[in-house]
């Protein structure tokens, strides 16, 4: 099997729109979160979220960067977020200039969760007020998740694997494993593997309301609303964004003298065959993709020295995954330090597994375990863990685990180190 490193990053994300710009932010301990702008949110379950900041602000996002106009108008944010992500790891990794040989073994493993909802949302007002021949023409490609992958590969002439994964909450994390899997099985040499999510918009906030899914009880103060482990913690805070890296196999990398960010080293993935919405009451889908991915990464539980949770601040969630790594670390655990940056940015849902590993990756650069926030009265469960409470911890990190979870019973979490 071939070895597969990590040599470019890309983040839009509601700290940042570019990956030092937000690393940043998430490590000063800021939070993303703010009262919804888009819409008027007030008569609805919840009035926040962690958006991605227009371009004027310190933070924002300007979408003229890397993504033509005639794009911006045709498709849904959520793609536009995945484009400029996977452009600025291109062209950090140094791949913008490829020959066509290079170009046919590049590919693109970039999915999402829930794909253009707010597309979806206004296209059927209009059909309902206007009739079917009011629907734009481009409804249906500027809606679908695979375009992502689409968009990127024409625009860079990419002519590999070209694959998009739907797996709720764990999406980014799969398109990273998946593209990995690849590249190991020479299937191709470069891939551009992420997720990206945009479903802040009326319907994707009433709907996750509706589930009951969402933190509801900070209206007054939205920074405190996504608090993973607190025992205040009431549902998750909306984000949106998109995180992107570019893959390579080692040698190749190598022999070109790229900067090589990480090594991904263990991929794990199950299913707990159990409900839509809820875990398994006894973590054991998430204990089963950690201890797959631990195996695959031929490490010891004791080298892991950081772990980028999926901690979404959901009352049941938090509980069952820390339990999960309890279980599978069982002595180790008094070495790790874990984590959940869904704190400071909001959960990202399909973007939430790419974003989080290239924080695991900035983790292991900068030897730096990230906080989590609002972190003020932790459930009893919690003692014993080190969950780095609201400033970041500065400490030796040699290899990194990332959780995803989501709807449906999917799991996925990958194992990283230095090369």
């Amino acid at each position: 099997m071939r070895r597969v490193v990590v040599t470019g990053l890309g983040l839009v994300t509601p700290l940042g729109a570019d990956v030092e710009t937000c690393w940043a932010n998430i490590v000063a301990g800021r939070s993303g979160a703010g009262t919804i702008t888009r819409f008027d949110a007030t008569d609805y379950h919840t009035n926040y979220a962690c958006e991605v900041k227009p371009a004027g602000h310190d933070w924002g996002f300007d979408p003229n960067l890397r993504v033509d106009h005639k794009v911006q108008r045709q498709v849904d944010p959520f793609i536009v977020y995945g484009i400029d992500a996977a452009g600025q790891a291109l062209e950090d990794a140094g791949l913008t200039q490829m020959s066509e040989a290079e170009r046919f073994r590049a590919g693109c493993s970039i999915g999402s969760g829930i794909g253009g909802l707010p597309g979806i949302e206004s296209e059927s007002l209009v059909l309902a007020a206007k009739g079917p021949k009011r629907v734009s023409p481009h409804f249906v490609h500027g809606r679908l998740i695979n375009l992502i992958t689409g968009q990127v590969q024409i625009k860079y002439g990419l002519m590999g694997p070209n694959h998009a994964v739907v797996t709720a909450c764990s999406t980014g994390a799969h398109a990273i494993g998946d593209a990995a899997r690849m590249i190991a099985m020479d299937d191709a040499d470069v891939m551009l593997a992420g997720g990206a999510e945009g479903a802040i918009c009326p319907i994707g906030i009433a709907g996750f309301g509706q589930a009951r899914a969402l933190s509801t009880g900070f209206r007054d103060d939205p920074t405190r609303g996504s608090r993973p482990y607190d025992k205040a913690r009431d549902g998750f805070v909306m984000g949106e964004g998109a995180g992107v890296v570019c893959l390579e196999e080692y040698g190749r990398a190598k022999a070109r003298g790229a900067t090589i960010h990480a090594e991904v080293i263990g991929y794990g993935l199950s299913g707990d065959a159990y409900h839509v919405t809820a875990p398994h009451p006894d973590g054991s889908g998430a204990y089963r993709a950690m201890e797959m991915a631990m195996r695959k990464s031929g490490l010891a539980l004791g080298d892991i020295d950081y772990i980028n949770a999926h901690g979404t601040s959901t009352p049941l969630g938090d509980e069952l995954e820390l339990g999960a790594v309890r279980r599978l670390f069982g002595d180790a655990m008094g070495g790790v330090s874990m984590s959940s940056t869904k704190s400071a940015i909001g959960h990202l849902l399909g973007g939430a597994g790419a974003v989080e590993s290239i924080f695991c990756i900035l983790a292991l650069r900068d030897q730096v375990a990230p906080p989590t926030l609002n972190l003020d009265n932790p459930s009893d469960n919690c003692a014993g863990v080190d969950l780095v409470p609201h400033q970041a911890k500065r400490r030796s990190i040699k290899a990194v685990l990332n959780n995803s979870f989501g709807f449906g019973g999917t799991n996925a979490s990958l194992v990283m180190k230095p090369v």
